[in-house]
């Protein structure tokens, strides 16, 4: 048997091994990445997550057709979670840190749920089932993810004038379009609270407008603010036409030039400020009033096979094994594996560049 094969059979059988109490498995191993493992437990976990995620996107399908998305996408799963993995090793390597991001976005859950204090929010997150330590280390890994994926292949996406120019040309019907608005907004909940509470909660709104009116970003003060199920997105809620708003609201924004924004809006559930992100007169609409939205478009379609091509190589240099039985849907062919002598600490590899002392070392692929 290769060594590779040899390692990858002892691998498995010691930690199953390692693993059991009283003759009974108590995890499974499913992918190692490098130094990394991906367990069973951590797979039915993305599992519960994506069955949760497609019944939040479709709430009107039917157990049938929610069965079918989930089995299409857990297709590629087990890669997703390999490829994330290699992505955060990637950030270790990079020297990437987040850790006053996870402070920040803690912080941001805080007061987007009106919990007072982040004792307060470990307390109801464990409360949930969940652990408050995997919690963070799911916004850490995809916090590194995301920045991973910027610097390596986003920072390498360029899109030019005449790519942009050449798209709307080719594509002049996807502009033809009624007037409308892009809104986003800032929303300060009233529901729940007490009738002596709503003056406090109307103040707040009020001091919010002014902090944008005086230049503070509106988007920052909705992530960090608002009570809005739009928060994490800078309280941005899409393109409206007329008639799909209040009358009492599309009397006013629509009335709104870009940037423009209403005072605050008393409504059944809380107080509202809404800005117009862009506005669009009915037609086909200019260049210059859809250039960033072709070019996000040309952005998305070039970042997709990036990023495959990109994750492809990390593969190839590292060790990625997959239980029998499981599938990586983004399999590629490794390089040949040969076990080398060790060397003396002054030979060994300098700091920065990862070695497998375990499985040995890689020949360069021929040329």
């Amino acid at each position: 048997m290769k060594m590779k094969w040899a390692l990858l059979a002892m691998f498995f059988v010691c930690a199953q091994l390692a693993a059991q109490t009283k003759g009974r498995v108590v995890e499974e191993i499913v992918a190692r990445v490098n130094n990394e493992i991906i367990t069973s437990s951590e797979l039915q976990r993305a599992q519960s997550a994506l069955h949760e995620e497609i019944k939040q996107d479709c709430p009107n399908c039917t157990p049938q057709q929610l069965q079918m998305m989930q089995a299409e996408k857990e297709k590629n799963l087990l890669r997703d979670l390999i490829d994330q993995s290699l992505l955060t090793q990637r950030a270790k390597d990079m020297g990437i840190s987040v850790e006053s991001e996870i402070v920040k976005r803690l912080d941001q859950i805080r007061q987007q749920n009106n919990i007072a204090t982040m004792e307060d929010l470990e307390r109801k997150i464990n409360e949930q089932g969940l652990n408050f330590e995997d919690f963070k280390n799911n916004i850490r890994s995809g916090m590194l993810t995301q920045e991973v994926i910027r610097r390596e292949v986003g920072s390498k996406v360029i899109i030019g004038r005449d790519e942009t120019e050449k798209y709307y040309n080719e594509h002049k019907n996807d502009f033809q379009r009624p007037e409308q608005v892009a809104l986003r907004e800032i929303f300060v909940s009233t529901e729940g609270k007490k009738e002596e509470e709503i003056p406090e909660l109307e103040k707040k709104a009020k001091n919010l407008l002014e902090r944008v009116k005086k230049g503070e970003d509106f988007g920052e003060l909705a992530k960090r603010y608002s009570d809005g199920s739009t928060a994490n997105r800078g309280g941005e809620l899409g393109l409206f036409e007329r008639g799909q708003l209040s009358k009492e609201l599309e009397a006013i924004v629509f009335k709104l030039n870009r940037n423009q924004m209403t005072d605050v809006v008393r409504t059944k559930t809380g107080f509202l400020v809404l800005q117009v992100l862009q506005r669009y007169e009915a037609g086909l609409q200019p260049l210059d009033k859809v250039e960033g939205e072709i070019s996000n478009r040309l952005f998305a379609e070039k970042m997709e096979p990036g990023l495959r091509r990109y994750l492809q190589d990390l593969r190839r240099e590292s060790y990625v094994v997959v239980k029998p039985g499981y599938t990586d849907a983004a399999a590629v062919a490794s390089t040949p594996i040969q076990e080398v002598a060790a060397v003396p600490d002054e030979e060994k590899p300098k700091k920065g560049k990862r070695s497998f002392p375990l499985i040995g070392k890689r020949k360069k692929a021929a040329q």
